[in-house]
């Protein structure tokens, strides 16, 4: 039987993994009897952690939250992962950057030394979005708690009052964004979360309805298409080293030919737009296809022959 020290430590792991334990199963994962499952139990019990009781056949153990924050254990891969996500918060668009700093130092000191050189090894730099694009953490809670409740939800916005039933919180391109079905133009709307004032009280209670994949409608707004993919695809081959073109494709697919040529396919809302992406590289263009791709970049060329004449 292991120590008593070691055996809390697995016994609050093992709490902390899933809602609800029954006591056998506790005491067969940790070898020993429930009677000494009980008495480990008191013992989290009188360290402050919240461990309530199961009533049933089985009887069994749940890790409820408390009034305080007790301590936590983390593993290593989770101790990583909780440094790394703080120093990436930056990015959220939140307005927690300096929250998350102070937790970032908080958890940094409480680390084995083992776990602290391998976080100082990775240092992150986050580019975070203008101050004026992030949305309050309180706009968001708000958001989120009406989202959970699934009632109407009235916000200041441009200048005009909303009403909508909100659905899903998500970020997109470093800002957070509502996407809700709006009543008075009964449709699915996105607004941007940090321009949103929302009102009190909340409206009333509403049946959620099926929007399907969120990620394929949220891309498709943001397209500009009604489809999640691109209405419009090709493909070039570009006289310059794929490793240099790369960078600069964010949807769209880059094949290193040789050392000094690639083919790229991607994707726009028009025939012209993706022949202006393709032109956006300083190297010469062969296209591969489909003829509407060849079409758009003879309209281009003279359509860009007449300006320089002009």
């Amino acid at each position: 039987m292991p120590k008593t020290s070691g055996r809390l430590l697995s016994l609050l792991s093992l709490l902390q993994s899933r809602r609800d334990w029954p006591g056998a199963l506790l005491a067969e994962r940790l070898e020993i009897s429930p009677r000494t499952v009980r008495r480990d139990v008191d013992r989290l019990r009188e360290l402050g952690y919240p461990i309530a009781a199961i009533k049933g056949p089985d009887g069994g153990y749940r890790l409820d939250a408390g009034t305080e924050l007790p301590p936590l254990l983390f593993d290593d891969d989770q101790a990583v992962a909780l440094a790394v996500a703080l120093q990436l918060a930056v990015t959220t668009g939140a307005g927690i950057e300096e929250a998350a700093a102070r937790a970032l130092t908080t958890v940094r000191q409480v680390m084995p030394s083992r776990l602290r050189h391998r976080i100082s090894t990775l240092q992150v730099t986050a580019v975070a979005r203008p101050s004026s694009a992030q949305a309050s953490p309180a706009v968001l809670l708000a958001l989120s708690t009406a989202i959970h409740a699934a009632e109407v939800l009235r916000f200041d916005y441009a200048s005009a009052v909303r009403r909508a039933e909100p659905h899903h919180l998500i970020t997109w391109g470093g800002r957070w964004y509502l996407v809700a079905w709006d009543l008075d133009r009964e449709d699915w709307r996105t607004f941007r979360a940090d321009r949103i004032t929302p009102r009190t009280p909340t409206g009333p209670r509403f049946k959620p309805r099926e929007l399907g994949d969120v990620g394929a409608f949220v891309t498709s707004r943001f397209r500009g298409s009604s489809t999640p993919e691109w209405p419009c695809q090709g493909e070039v081959i570009l006289a310059a080293p794929a490793a240099e073109v790369a960078p600069y494709v964010h949807e769209g697919l880059v094949e290193a030919l040789d050392a000094s040529h690639c083919r790229v396919a991607m994707g726009a809302w028009s025939w012209p737009a993706l022949a202006a992406s393709f032109g956006r590289f300083d190297a010469d263009i062969e296209v591969v296809g489909p003829p509407e791709l060849k079409e758009a970049f003879a309209e281009l060329a003279t359509r860009y022959a007449a300006a320089a004449a002009r």
